[in-house]
């Protein structure tokens, strides 16, 4: 870090770098969101909400910040890192924050902020806060004889790479 800026500014300077790429996607034809993946002083990658360009439910600014940031680096662990999002991470995305391992996030503005906008996924955050809660989506195993097969593949396999 530098030594002239103290965290709590970095983090600003940063949070605000995230704040402008929000509205310049929102001027590109994007959703109001976007992200950073940061190494100490450096921005590693950006992302911006692409879902309704690229017509991918899936392609929320952090994804696609981690995604970016994981192709640069030749890695798909990001610790060390930190994300740095315009606004507070849906269980997706905070998920995928997990499994990229990185050591943090940061958000601007939080999910009540996003709801009074159109964006509400309240019922995605109460449905992994509480597992009795209704979901949006109900999930069920199917039991199947052969249903571990895929992972007796895997721990077979002489040349995986463990993640």
């Amino acid at each position: 870090m530098n030594n002239t800026r103290s965290a709590v500014q970095q983090e600003q300077e940063f949070m605000r770098l995230a704040v402008r790429l929000a509205e310049k996607s929102v001027a590109e034809g994007g959703g109001p969101f976007a992200a950073l993946v940061v190494r100490g002083d450096e921005v590693v990658a950006t992302g911006i909400n692409r879902v309704t360009l690229d017509t991918d439910p899936t392609a929320h600014a952090e994804v696609s910040a981690i995604r970016a940031a994981c192709r640069e680096l030749g890695e798909f662990e990001l610790a060390g890192a930190v994300l740095v999002s315009s606004c507070e991470p849906c269980p997706m995305c905070r998920a995928a924050a997990m499994w990229a391992r990185l050591d943090r996030v940061l958000y601007g503005a939080d999910r009540h902020d996003a709801a009074a906008a159109g964006f509400d996924d309240r019922a995605f955050h109460e449905a992994f806060r509480d597992p009795d809660a209704p979901a949006p989506a109900p999930q069920h195993q199917v039991v199947t004889p052969d249903r571990t097969a895929p992972f007796a593949a895997w721990s077979a396999k002489p040349d995986r790479i463990d993640y």
